[in-house]
């Protein structure tokens, strides 16, 4: 081409940060426009990052900070609701040998270590602002921007999360549907010996679980059928999952004693998402949570979207021409490994809700996380 190509995303969640960095990286002019004024305000308590992820994120130049930041490990403990272990499980190292199986970190810390490298790539960065699609044609998108500009780009990139406004706009039906679960989340000091996530299954949630973040914080969870959230009052937040982890010993009592800003607790449905037949139109392309998502039951959703981006700023960078059937054939590589990961997460929650007893849990999770070790 004689001139630059220059791509819009939309959205500065993982996926979109990740698309921004390798692409800026490879000469393509970056535009990122996000809604929110604050990028980092709603970043949440933690994350688990298992190794596909951490594999792109040292793909994205990110991954000395991401160590240093997080706490790796490399076992999961199963415990009876009194706190009991009763198994541990070592994880699979899912994105090679050369990397931690797992590592737990505060959410705000990784997405500001992206932000960092973002801005640092060149991006233009555009916060408190959102993008219209308003037309297309074989050559480019027109955008028009919440600041009353219009703009002209190669190609759109929506990362735009799970409620995707952009990928209603350009004629994708496809919406989330919840699954019948929901998820209590609070970060909270580290009690000592806690050194890997622990999962407890039974008592009055599904799962009451922990992963440590850092040398010094962990963030807990407790899940449960969902409930309607006009019964929940947001300043009942604290007290209600105190409530619920109360009934869970080991680890368990230092940590609920910990939850006491409602403003700390997150509420959040299960919902799954999985967009069929193609994830673009015409020059407009989704990414990460805007066209898949799944509940967090073998925590791939932010690898999933990463990888997305991965895949996509490599094909991408590799083509002469950006058209139709490249963008297929990005739905059609990402589609055969996001699909089984999605419908696995989902079943192992619906085992739950159905009360199966001889679901056969570990062998649809060691062989989900089995195909993530090659290459995506």
């Amino acid at each position: 081409m004689s001139t630059p190509r220059k791509v819009l995303v939309i959205g500065g969640g993982a996926a979109g940060n990740a698309a921004a960095i390798l692409l800026s990286r490879a000469g393509i002019g970056v535009d990122l426009v996000e809604a929110k004024d604050d990028w980092n305000a709603t970043a949440g308590s933690g994350i688990t990052l298992q190794g596909n992820a951490l594999r792109v994120l040292r793909e994205l130049g990110v991954w000395e900070r991401v160590k240093r930041s997080g706490f790796p490990f490399g076992s999961v403990g199963i415990t009876a609701p009194d706190g009991t272990v009763l198994h541990v499980q070592r994880d699979l190292r899912t994105g090679g040998d050369d990397l931690p199986a797992t590592v737990g970190m505060q959410r705000p810390l990784l997405q500001r270590i992206l932000i960092d490298a973002v801005r640092a790539g060149g991006t233009t960065v555009r916060l408190g602002t959102t993008a219209t699609v308003l037309d297309q044609d074989a050559t480019g998108v027109s955008v028009r921007l919440s600041d009353g500009t219009e703009h002209r780009y190669d190609l759109v990139i929506a990362a735009d999360g799970l409620s995707s406004a952009t990928r209603a706009r350009i004629g994708i039906a496809d919406r989330p549907e919840p699954t019948g679960m929901a998820i209590w989340r609070a970060a909270a000091p580290r009690p000592a010996g806690v050194e890997r996530t622990d999962l407890a299954y039974g008592g009055p949630s599904f799962i009451a679980g922990y992963c440590p973040t850092s040398d010094t914080t962990l963030y807990a969870y407790v899940v449960e059928r969902n409930r309607d959230r006009a019964s929940l009052p947001a300043g009942s937040y604290a007290e209600e999952m105190r409530r619920i982890a109360s009934a869970y010993g080991g680890a368990w009592p230092a940590i609920t004693a910990a939850i006491t800003d409602p403003a700390q607790v997150n509420y959040t449905w299960f919902d799954r998402l999985l967009v069929e037949g193609s994830w673009h139109r015409g020059r407009v392309v989704l990414v990460g949570d805007a066209a898949h998502c799944c509940p967090p039951t073998l925590a791939q959703g932010a690898a999933l979207s990463l990888e997305d981006a991965w895949v996509l700023a490599g094909m991408l960078t590799a083509a002469d021409e950006w058209d139709g059937d490249l963008l297929q054939a990005y739905y059609e590589r990402r589609i055969a490994r996001v699909r089984p990961v999605v419908e696995a997460s989902v079943r192992i929650g619906q085992w739950q809700l159905d009360g199966v007893r001889d679901a056969d849990v570990p062998g649809l999770m060691a062989r989900t996380m089995t195909m993530l070790r090659e290459l995506p």
